[in-house]
């Protein structure tokens, strides 16, 4: 039987792009998906776009994990989607994850990522990341991670941590079980791309990773993060 899924988004001032993500998510619950958007305290419009998308809007305190993980409390899924507000799942995304975790009780993974932008260098970021995860087993919320909820609560859920929540989940599901890297593509926009210049933005980003882990604090580095963007 295809098991029960659960998309959750968390969400904080995201009214530009949380209305095409929930409309590309609208095959999937026809056919019985739920779709929940956690709010971190947004003063934008975005919860009242997401009232109209979603099965459930909820509140949990700004964080990108502790919102995720509020989600996934309130989810009544055994399969759990992680997606960013900014990024769009294929309209058929369920049908490969089912196939791909059948019999396989303790799974977790990512979807091969592309991103949006007429930037040349948007692909070959994409491409690294893809790359970078298959060779590693290490994925970024980017990817749209999704997990059996078993596998989930065994990893502990994602560490209320202000940055890196992402890799520090992938580190604890990794030693549970490999991760499934699938090919269908979720597309996440450009924006932190482009908006602080690509090549500015790589850098920046692998510097960041490099010192979380070489054990650098998580507060620190998102603080760092906070001040660039």
């Amino acid at each position: 039987m295809t098991p029960t899924l659960s998309v959750i988004i968390p969400a904080l001032d995201e009214e530009r792009h949380i209305g095409a993500t929930l409309q590309a998510l609208a095959p999937a619950r026809a056919r019985g998906a739920e779709v929940l958007v956690v709010d971190g305290g947004s003063r934008d419009r975005t919860e009242a776009i997401a009232a109209s998308g979603a099965d459930r809007v909820l509140h949990a305190p700004r964080g990108r994990a502790a919102q995720l993980n509020a989600g996934a409390r309130a989810a009544r899924g055994e399969l759990l989607v992680f997606l960013h507000a900014d990024s769009i799942l294929p309209a058929a995304f369920d049908a490969p994850l089912a196939a791909a975790i059948a019999g396989r009780p303790l799974a977790w993974g990512r979807f091969d990522v592309r991103i949006s932008g007429e930037h040349p260098l948007l692909s070959a970021v994409a491409a690294m990341m893809n790359m970078r995860s298959r060779l590693t087993g290490i994925a970024t919320g980017d990817q749209a991670l999704f997990a059996t909820r078993a596998l989930f609560d065994r990893a502990g859920g994602f560490p209320l941590q202000p940055l890196m929540e992402d890799i520090a989940f992938c580190r604890q599901a990794k030693r549970i079980a490999p991760p499934l890297c699938l090919r269908e593509q979720v597309v996440t926009s450009g924006r932190r791309w482009t908006q602080q210049g690509v090549v500015r933005t790589i850098v920046f980003m692998w510097r960041l990773r490099l010192a979380y882990f070489l054990g650098a604090d998580p507060a620190r580095l998102a603080a760092r993060y906070r001040n660039v963007r």
